[in-house]
């Protein structure tokens, strides 16, 4: 037994889970806690904006596969974190939300007038997989490891934890911290029952396939699934959230819908082995559009590890629950003495794709000024480093990021499935704080959406990271441009849509100690990025895109329309 401080041993408790990384704004009410994880070695990084601090702890999360912490100071600082407490609920993301309070005895006055104080907890127990307050030092330990257990199992998410002022200076006598498997259930894998029916159905199939979601990038699975895949012998179709090319398998990935070897391969297959996917909207559930013709005759496994979630959204033949990094290789194990031999479609549909890729990068419009958004994107990505984080924010940039990017990057940072605008350059410092530096980032983004959490170059400059911003600037909401068209004809009013022209996002970075550039060729941009990858200090590239085809020439969207909004109601 040791006497500690209660932030003392929040500390301890979240190093023996093998987190080191904490975001947050610093306030009286925990600048110890920060002062011992600075000593102590931790990546403590104080962003402009605690919303921000979320975000990037999710950055940290998606790199990781392990919980993140991230904290705000009572009041002001909760309300701040608000977005990102959604964005992480909505994202499946494990974060733990730290936020201070005052001491109960203040909170408990009958009083008026009360600075900077709001009762916080229920402002946001709905948005979060538990909620807890540490009201007596010696509840410490149980609070913080009920808030990772909860985070980590089933479908993860964020908790939060709040403790008053007067706790958290308090001293306890502690044994020391237990590590996660004495407290909480880890690696659970599938009945052997269970594993044997997957096997038998797999060996059976003829055109079976992988259908790959954001899970296995955020679990941190990847080469365990590529060791599955290889003895599978099928193709891996990306969901729209796990559009992380697993190293090894890029030829044989097909993004979901964009890619017409994907629709082939969906039609045809008579097996989908689904794994980290929520088979939500964006793959119509696996049971509408795509997935009808061969529906009969398909059997379906899905890797699941929340139980509740089976057979919500369609019907499943067996059903496997537990962790994907558990249950993945128990499969690989079973079908290693019988792999399977490709098919003659596989190598067709590899082919199919690569042409579709190169065909649009031959055709997206070219020797226009401003750039056309989809030529933007295929130069852009051709200058992204092989070994590089992608990071991709906003509404039409990301539909062409979709369909013209040339890259596979093996690491992809974007808020699917909650849609918030703002994530990417967020994102972006999360993981690269968590990658410690090493590789370098390419943020593509719109001009909107960038200027979110701008404030957070600042940010990306004293840490010094290597990342470079891809801005298409048309001065506009793009995608609410065309929604405007589409409904109201051309040249009626655009309403609330449209900006101040004229701001250099360039020399917007350059104020923040960035390396700026202004680019409205489409020869202009690849160079631009290396040098800005050059100078040794994170980018801002203002590419300057036509507003007409940023906001009408957006590429599949009768198929994006499908799934999003009223598409699948």
């Amino acid at each position: 037994m040791a006497a500690v401080k209660v932030y003392e041993r929040i500390l301890d408790l979240f190093e023996a889970e093998g987190i080191n990384t904490l975001f947050g704004i610093p306030d009286p009410n925990f600048v110890h806690l920060f002062h011992l994880a600075q000593e102590r070695g931790w990546n403590v990084v104080a962003p402009h904006h605690e919303e921000s601090a979320g975000m990037m702890a999710e950055g940290v999360s998606r790199m990781t596969g392990k919980a993140a912490v991230c904290i705000g100071t009572l009041g002001p600082g909760i309300a701040n974190l608000s977005g990102s407490i959604m964005c992480a609920k909505v994202e499946n993301s494990p974060i733990i939300f730290l936020g201070g309070q005052r001491a109960r005895i203040t909170e408990q006055r009958v009083r008026r007038g009360r600075i900077q104080f709001v009762q916080q907890s229920g402002l946001v127990e709905n948005a979060v997989k538990y909620s807890a307050s540490i009201e007596y030092a010696d509840q410490t330990d149980e609070i913080i490891r009920e808030g990772l257990r909860k985070a980590l199992s089933g479908t993860p998410g964020p908790v939060y934890i709040e403790y008053p002022s007067h706790v958290i200076l308090e001293e306890i006598d502690v044994p020391p911290a237990l590590p996660p498997e004495s407290y909480r259930l880890v690696g659970q894998s599938a009945g052997p029952d269970r594993i044997a029916a997957a096997v038998e159905a797999i060996k059976a199939a003829k055109q079976p396939i992988l259908l790959v979601g954001h899970g296995v990038h955020t679990a941190r699975a990847g080469a365990a699934v590529k060791e599955l895949a290889d003895l599978v012998a099928a193709p891996v179709i990306q969901t729209s959230g796990g559009t992380s090319y697993i190293a090894g398998l890029e030829d044989r990935t097909f993004p979901y819908g964009f890619s017409k070897a994907a629709v082939e391969a969906v039609v045809q297959s008579d097996l989908c082995l689904a794994i980290g996917t929520e088979l939500g909207e964006p793959v119509h559930f696996g049971r509408g559009r795509h997935w009808v013709a061969g529906e009969a005759n398909r059997t379906w496994i899905l890797v699941e590890q929340d139980p509740a979630a089976i057979g919500v959204n369609r019907s499943i033949d067996v059903p496997l629950v537990g962790d994907l990094r558990t249950i993945v290789p128990q499969l690989t194990e079973a079908l290693r003495d019988t792999p399977r031999t490709p098919t003659p479609e596989l190598t067709r549909w590899i082919e199919q794709d690569a042409a579709q890729l190169a065909e649009l990068a031959e055709t997206a419009p070219s020797g226009m000024s401003p750039v056309h958004p989809a030529r933007m994107i295929v130069e852009a990505t051709k200058a992204f480093p092989a070994d590089g984080i992608m990071a991709r924010d906003g509404g039409a940039t990301t539909i062409f990021g979709w369909t013209y990017s040339q890259a596979k990057p093996h690491d992809v940072m974007w808020n699917q499935n909650f849609g918030h605008l703002g994530t990417g350059l967020p994102y972006a410092i999360g993981a690269s704080v968590a990658d410690g530096g090493q590789r370098p980032v390419m943020l593509i983004t719109g001009d909107s959406s960038f200027q979110f959490q701008i404030a957070e170059l600042e940010t990306a400059v004293r840490l010094n990271l290597p990342l470079v911003c891809v801005v298409a600037v048309d001065y506009a909401w793009g995608l609410e441009v065309g929604v405007y068209k589409r409904t109201f004809g051309q040249g009626s009013l655009e309403t609330g849509v449209h900006w101040g022209e004229g701001t250099r996002l360039d020399k917007v970075g350059e104020g923040f100690g960035c390396y700026g550039e202004y680019v409205e060729r489409d020869e202009d941009i690849a160079p631009a990025i290396k040098r800005a990858y050059a100078s040794g200090r994170p980018g801002v590239i203002h590419v300057a895109v036509d507003p007409k085809a940023n906001s009408e020439e957006m590429p599949s969207y009768d198929e994006f329309r499908t799934w999003y909004a009223e598409g699948m109601q």
